[in-house]
């Protein structure tokens, strides 16, 4: 018995908690970096260097002391490394750094919703939080299907409008008219 209540102690938080569904639904560490994302770079013990950056439309960073560096594309670790290397180059002996994404690039909302457009990205964004986002859908909407264009490709995918099917920063929402 004592066996089980250590085992049920230990198991993290349950399905349904707060905590659980926080750590469910946030980007991933696999995200890749885009035009838009605002960054809080961090040289440790180097407050000259530290800072909030955005990516540019070129899709870099302009930092003080090593200049303009690429970022988009990067996860936020190869970024840490690539600035790490380039302060190790001849600036600093053991530099740490640390890449952190303050703001995520937008995704937009388009078709049968009451006011489509552009709208910030909100970590754990599910498909049914940004139809609210875009004011709702409109009496012609088929609110049982969305399709999205992940950022970065060219093709659409349908999806069913659920709590689990997520936005990411960078998407294109399509809701598309019911067919009567």
């Amino acid at each position: 018995m004592m066996a089980f209540l250590v085992a049920g102690c230990a198991g993290g938080p349950a399905p349904g908690s707060a905590a659980g569904a926080a750590g469910a639904s946030n980007v991933s560490e696999s995200y890749t970096l885009g035009v838009g994302d605002k960054l809080r770079i961090t040289v440790f013990n180097e407050d000259t260097l530290s800072g909030e950056f955005t990516v540019d439309s070129s899709g870099s960073v302009a930092m003080p002391l090593i200049g303009t560096m690429k970022a988009v594309g990067m996860t936020q670790r190869q970024l840490e490394e690539a600035i790490t290397a380039k302060l190790r180059g001849g600036y600093m002996r053991d530099p740490r750094v640390n890449v952190e994404v303050l703001t995520y690039r937008p995704f937009y909302i388009l078709g049968e919703v009451s006011k489509p457009g552009e709208y910030p990205y909100r970590n754990g964004m599910n498909v049914m939080s940004a139809v609210a986002v875009a004011g709702g859908f409109t009496y012609r909407a088929n609110d049982s299907t969305v399709y999205i264009r992940r950022a970065g490709r060219s093709d659409e995918q349908s999806y069913s409008v659920t709590t689990t099917t997520m936005v990411n920063p960078g998407d294109i929402v399509r809701v598309p008219e019911r067919i009567f």
